[in-house]
């Protein structure tokens, strides 16, 4: 009875001694979790790393952005100045020519009788005139008479220069370099002087434009169009605040959507707007400079017109500025590594920098505003301190970046 006893009772320690164990088991465990959600919101609150910037000169613009489309300068439509059959042609669509090149000849037959018959009117005219003089007895008829047989001799002179002209123009050359965009005119075709033939449109007419202009078609009656490929001009458009700050010649940054990036000039401001979408818009001109390699009649410009240009500013990242009392300030890092507050006068803020007018010199180093990781309250030290304007920016900021996009460090 007693071993049994005993036995019961070993029983009942060996029990408590378990329930002993996993009590003090969950007492570390719990300690062990609250030691590192303790360890994670310390570092959640961790002393926030100040970083510093050195001010320094930079270049600051002050610009106008608009987009446009690309466009030649040079664009010309070119018809024959004789009549007749058109007897050669000698470029196709896509056809690169320089100026002074043959494009088409026409016969000499229907000029020439063209000559012939203004030369016989003036001849029939100049002798009018001179009976009319020899025959004139001072009157005033006989005056009236030999002044109307001048001017028939200017008008018949006038006919044979024309003739002589088209006679000389039978072959028909381009008048500036390009690309032959349109051609109206077939070999056969019967052509009137400052027209295309009746047939036009049956030789390449309305043809896709060649590389380099945009494969564009160009709409036209005139036998030959020729497009330029050096020189370019891009039409925008502006708002009325925007108009009254650019003036010709401000230089002008342009690029494609491709990325590919060229200059220009403003080369002329409409003084009229077009109100056809609600808003006043003003034309402007652009004409494009440098090297005009890879761009292509029509296609979308984007511009940045800079109408004011200031070299060797004093700049500090726009997040070291801070608000004091309604003053501008900011914290000034010594070589020593102390750091004091210190007033300082701004002027203008262009993207990420904020012009220093007094107050600072370049190569001064200055604590920017830093986050502390997972606050989202920004600390520095010294006197409390809040942006111009009022609070302090919260939130997350892109990788990288401080308030208002000033790269850390």
């Amino acid at each position: 009875m007693k071993l049994r006893q005993f036995r019961i009772r070993i029983r009942r320690m060996r029990a408590r001694w378990w329930v002993l164990s996993a009590v003090v088991v969950l007492a570390l465990a719990g300690g062990g979790a609250w030691w590192i959600i303790a360890a994670q919101t310390e570092s959640a609150v961790a002393t926030p790393v100040a970083q510093t910037v050195a001010a320094s000169l930079e270049t600051m613009e002050q610009s106008v952005s608009a987009s446009g489309t690309l466009t030649p300068t040079v664009q010309e439509e070119v018809s024959f100045a004789a009549s007749g059959t058109v007897t050669g042609v000698n470029v196709l669509a896509g056809t690169v020519v320089a100026a002074g090149d043959v494009l088409a000849t026409v016969d000499t037959l229907t000029v020439d009788a063209e000559v012939l018959a203004a030369r016989a009117t003036l001849a029939s005219a100049a002798a009018k005139l001179t009976d009319s003089q020899d025959a004139s007895d001072g009157s005033t008829a006989a005056l009236a008479q030999i002044a109307a047989n001048t001017a028939s001799v200017t008008t018949a002179q006038n006919a044979v220069d024309e003739a002589v002209a088209a006679q000389n123009a039978v072959t028909l050359t381009a008048p500036v370099a390009g690309v032959v965009t349109v051609v109206n005119v077939a070999v056969g075709d019967v052509i009137s002087a400052g027209t295309s033939s009746s047939g036009a449109g049956t030789a390449a007419a309305g043809a896709t434009a060649a590389a380099g202009t945009g494969g564009t078609t160009t709409a036209s009656t005139a036998a030959f169009t020729i497009v330029g490929t050096d020189s370019w001009t891009v039409d925008l458009t502006v708002g009325e605040a925007d108009a009254a700050l650019i003036a010709a010649d401000n230089q002008v940054e342009l690029s494609l959507d491709d990325g590919t990036a060229f200059f220009g000039t403003v080369s002329e401001i409409g003084l009229l707007p077009s109100t056809t979408t609600g808003v006043a818009a003003f034309p402007v001109v652009v004409a494009v400079t440098g090297a005009t390699d890879g761009l292509y009649d029509g296609v979308a410009v984007t511009a940045a017109i800079v109408y004011e240009r200031r070299t060797a500013v004093l700049t500090v990242a726009s997040a070291a500025v801070t608000s004091v009392d309604g003053a501008s300030v900011v914290t000034l890092k010594n070589a020593d590594g102390t750091e004091i507050s210190t007033p300082v006068t701004v002027g203008a803020t262009v993207g990420n920098l904020t012009e220093i007018t007094a107050g600072l010199a370049a190569g001064d180093e200055v604590v920017v505003a830093a986050f502390t990781p997972g606050s989202g309250n920004a600390g520095t030290t010294g006197t409390d301190r809040t942006f111009p304007g009022g609070e302090m920016p919260t939130g997350d900021f892109p990788a990288g970046q401080m308030p208002g996009g000033t790269n850390n460090g």
